[in-house]
């Protein structure tokens, strides 16, 4: 006697990952963190054999930048776990 061997059935759903709304907090993220980025960067010095000291650790280098980049990530962690509405 021979067995057959049957392979159970999966149902394939093609539900979406993401949906719009996760999709516009990423955009939001990438440009918020995009922007802590431009602030981190700061403007070009008056005389580039001088140093600055002041112009280097500037509070929006050294504490604005960061918060920014942060909140950045944290909003692209909403955006992933956020579940999309049905």
């Amino acid at each position: 006697m021979t067995k057959k061997e049957t392979k159970p059935v999966l149902a394939h759903t093609s539900e979406k990952l993401f949906g719009k709304e996760n999709f516009i907090w990423m955009i939001a993220g990438i440009i918020v963190i995009v922007l802590g980025m431009l602030v981190l960067s700061g403007g070009k010095g008056s005389d580039p054999n001088v140093f600055d000291q002041k112009e280097v650790y500037s509070t929006s280098r050294i504490t604005i930048a960061p918060i920014l980049i942060i909140a950045g990530l944290a909003i692209e962690v909403v955006a992933i776990f956020k579940k999309p509405k049905s």
